[in-house]
């Protein structure tokens, strides 16, 4: 019963530990204001970015990778042999980030709600946590695609199927527990549920772009703007020439 006991308290502050919204802190001392009424109200570091700048933006990432750590190290000190809770510890700490017990809210149409983020930071954490060197494939391919396929919420899928293509293949291999597998498909799942609407926007081609095609998409709507600019031009100049013919007749 005691044993139980212990499983249910880790399994619990795992969820607790990943339910802190460490951007809506963040956020609320840099800028007094209420993350969840801006942009897509998630509390991550991509929201944080854009509610108070970069730094924000990178204390948030921070400590939201540390809370998918610090539950699967939780874990590992308390049941050191039993694998599958460190993977449980990782999952919970993911939906604690999404759908945080410190953010309830009632819908309008009744009935309650829980806020938080998308859950790439923490996925990452515990990721690092179940296996260190993970960091070493995930974090370069994240930035690869952040910067090359250039959307945000196609960047934080990026991570939870890298893990769990790395705890695949290790795993086919023998080099490490199929519950990590499993891990690696919950976060997935948990990832992809939380982003609908960004995935909804994906399919419409209205998702905000970010890194090179957000600076591709600029420049080439600044090309049209100055080529509108330069046709406007060109009329006004054909019309005055014509008006001044007309004077001439």
């Amino acid at each position: 019963m005691e044993g139980w006991l212990t499983l249910a308290v880790v399994l619990l502050g795992a969820y607790i530990i990943g339910s802190v919204p460490f951007g809506l802190v963040i956020v609320w001392i840099a800028r007094g204001k209420d993350l969840r009424q801006i942009e897509s109200g998630r509390t991550g570091g991509t929201n944080a970015m854009r509610a108070a700048g970069f730094l924000a933006g990178l204390f948030t990432a921070i400590f939201d990778v540390l809370k998918g750590s610090a539950a699967v190290w939780l874990a590992a000190y308390v049941f050191p042999e039993q694998v599958w809770v460190r993977a449980a510890a990782g999952l919970l700490a993911i939906l604690g980030h999404n759908y945080s017990v410190f953010l309830i809210e009632s819908r309008a149409r009744g009935g309650i709600r829980l806020r938080g983020g998308a859950g790439g930071a923490p996925a990452f954490g515990a990721t690092l946590a179940l296996f260190p060197p993970a960091a070493l494939i995930i974090f370069p391919l994240g930035v690869l695609v952040y910067v090359g396929i250039g959307y945000a919420s196609v960047t934080t899928m990026s991570i939870a199927f890298f893990a769990t293509i790395i705890f695949l293949v290790r795993a086919v291999q023998g080099l490490s527990p199929w519950e990590y597998v499993a891990f690696g498909v919950g976060a997935l799942a948990a990832v992809l549920w939380s982003l609908r609407p960004n995935i909804e926007r994906l399919r419409n081609g209205t998702e905000r772009a970010v890194g090179l095609r957000a600076y591709l998409q600029k420049r080439k709507e600044l090309q049209s703007e100055n080529s509108k600019k330069m046709e406007n031009g060109s009329l006004k100049a054909n019309r005055h020439q014509q008006e001044h013919a007309r004077k001439g007749l």
